[in-house]
């Protein structure tokens, strides 16, 4: 039957100090060394790529926990970190892609060994093995966690404690700093969120001299005993005394950190084979050992065909030792055809690459062209509508006004005539005589 918790990683003191590392001839005080060193990491790559601080507190946890059942000698400590990180992000719902990672990271190890910084190309075979070993170490750890990663910071019960014990705003300032530097100790994974946040709060008094109430105890109110507050205590006052982390090489597959420049400049420079040393002094002994041969053979019958052969055997020998001074030669020049040969067909990809492109451009610019063509037509079509429908309706306009124009004058015509007559009738009425 296999049980599954939520938040139940937790190791007592015998657990830890008989961790991996310790069985693999790692001491206390370099383990120590290298989980803060590894935390360190993570804090500062977390602040230049602009995280919150709950990502890096998570991956700060994950960190501790995965060595807790893995050895420093087996995983490399920064790439663990990296991918810690990596992980965190995408657990508190703030992901990173993983070229920002290795980017950053790349940039922290060449400033802190002081390597000259370069740019990491992200079509490069170095960046892509890099992304490779980022993806595996994250799967190493989700294994080992058994997927579940969940996990419970005692930030979030600072300042609900803080807040019932009504202590001053600067007390609150301090204790959520404690709470920071406690995580790069193993107090995350030997106490519990509420007692490493009432050990902090408890320092934090301490240091700003502000009484807590012990009658009845304050810890007893948050499910806290006082022997966990006292080592909380102990576990930060040690943090402090200890100099800054140093990287220490302890790890077996390689001292050097993989996001550097070394092994891909050792692995693209061509392998001399050095020509064996036992070589010449064989050629010049059997120079020598034919030199006598050749001396005192005239002496005796058939010196001639002795001496013959005596030569022959030496250009053989001297044709053998051409031959063997030529191979690195021609290994050497055969390496660096084949660089040359990569760079170019990384270089010809780069082209069709580019040219990809711009041929992607073009059928942008092809469709938005032809797009504001028929535009361009059917707002023209929309307008000679519109005109043909206002002309239509300015000449039926016109025929009406010219049938009542041509009304309105023969009748006018007709009762000036009517008009007139009248006028004439009454005229001739009023004066008969005329």
């Amino acid at each position: 039957m296999i049980y599954t918790a939520i938040d139940t990683f937790y190791l007592s003191d015998d657990d830890l100090e008989n961790s991996p590392s310790r069985k693999d001839g790692i001491d206390e005080a370099t383990e120590t060394t290298l989980r803060i060193y590894g935390c360190d990491l993570i804090q500062e790559s977390g602040i230049l790529l602009r995280m919150p601080q709950a990502v890096m507190a998570t991956g700060q946890v994950l960190f501790h926990r995965f060595y807790c059942k893995k050895s420093f000698a087996r995983f490399n400590v920064k790439k663990v970190a990296a991918s810690c990180l990596w992980l965190a992000s995408k657990l508190e719902e703030c992901p990173k892609k993983a070229r920002q990672v290795i980017i950053v990271f790349h940039r922290m190890e060449c400033r802190r060994e002081n390597l000259p910084i370069e740019h990491l190309d992200p079509q490069s075979k170095k960046y892509s093995d890099l992304k490779m070993e980022l993806s595996r170490t994250e799967r190493h750890i989700l294994k080992e966690m058994g997927f579940i990663c969940h996990v419970e910071h005692p930030h979030k019960f600072i300042s609900n404690y803080l807040a019932t014990l009504e202590s001053p705003p600067e007390l609150t300032q301090e204790a959520w700093n404690l709470a920071n530097d406690s995580l790069r100790t193993t107090l995350c994974v030997r106490f519990k969120s509420e007692v490493v946040a009432c050990g902090v709060v408890y320092a934090a008094a301490r240091r700003f001299h502000v009484p807590l109430p012990e009658n009845p105890p304050w810890w007893k109110a948050f499910d806290a005993d006082k022997s966990g507050i006292d080592e909380v205590c102990r576990v930060l006052a040690h943090l402090y005394s200890l100099p800054k982390a140093q990287y220490i090489p302890v790890c077996k597959d390689g001292d050097s950190f993989t996001f550097s420049s070394n092994k891909w400049n050792s692995q693209s420079q061509p392998v001399s084979k050095e020509v064996p040393k036992s070589s010449p002094p064989t050629i010049a002994d059997t120079s020598n050992s034919n030199a006598p041969t050749a001396a005192v053979n005239p002496e005796s019958s058939g010196s001639k065909g002795v001496s013959k052969t005596a030569i022959d055997k030496v250009k053989d020998s001297k044709e053998s030792d051409d031959e063997s001074k030529s191979m690195p030669v021609d290994v050497e020049g055969r390496e660096d055809l084949n660089m040359k040969s990569k760079t170019e067909r990384s270089k010809s990809r780069e082209r069709e690459r580019d040219r990809d492109r711009e041929r992607e451009r073009d059928r942008d610019r092809i469709k938005v062209r032809d797009r504001d063509r028929g535009d361009r037509e059917e707002a023209e079509r929309d307008r000679t509508k519109d005109r043909g429908h206002r002309s239509k309706d300015r000449a039926k306009d016109s025929g009406g006004h010219s049938e009542k124009s041509r009304h309105y004058s023969s009748r006018d015509r007709d009762y000036h005539s009517s008009s007139y007559s009248s006028r004439e009738k009454d005229r001739y009425r009023h004066h008969p005589y005329a």
